[in-house]
């Protein structure tokens, strides 16, 4: 299959899962991701603030700013993304129309210990299709980043194979 008709596909398979799945699988993905020794050994966590298709953040970014982690969202400015300090109350409506953070406070990318990434489909080995735009595969590919990557998804979204090109950055973790 071509990237667009993965991409396609997974929309389709998302659409059907209904809010309370969706939200049933964000807690089950999310517990399993707390259960990690590389969550439990980080102090500073990324996460993103989910879109509608993607697997739910809002409650996962609170408890874990209640767990003491420190927790940095990105904002996407032109063609690079950042990453900056999530607080409820600094998130706007930016880009693509996806909430991020105001302020101009930037977390390096070598203070990040572990990321949550998200994409439209995985494979178990790590393979990630996004949406296309390339921001995390730059973002990952910093010579200052080093942190522990793990992507999330639904269970409808994991894949046998995927297209892959040279640039993409594979994930050490996928967790549904």
């Amino acid at each position: 299959m071509e990237k667009q008709d993965i991409r396609r596909e997974v929309r389709q398979r998302i659409k059907a899962l209904s809010p309370e799945e969706r939200l049933a699988e964000a807690r089950s993905i999310f517990d399993k991701v707390e259960a990690l020794d590389r969550f439990c050994e980080a102090e500073c966590v990324a996460v993103f603030v989910a879109m509608p298709d993607e697997v739910p953040t809002k409650e996962t970014l609170k408890r874990w700013l209640a767990m003491g982690k420190r927790v940095v969202v990105p904002r996407v400015e032109g063609d690079i993304m950042r990453f900056y300090d999530y607080s409820p109350e600094r998130i706007v409506v930016g880009a693509y129309g996806i909430e991020e953070p105001v302020g101009d406070d930037e977390v390096e990318p070598s203070a990040i210990d572990l990321i949550i990434v998200p994409a439209r489909a995985f494979t178990l080995a790590g393979a990630r299709l996004g949406r296309g735009g390339g921001f995390y595969d730059k973002y990952m590919s910093l010579d200052n980043f080093r942190a522990y990557k793990v992507g999330v998804a639904f269970s409808c979204q994991i894949f046998d194979e995927l297209p892959t090109d040279k640039h993409d950055i594979l994930v050490d973790r996928v967790v549904f």
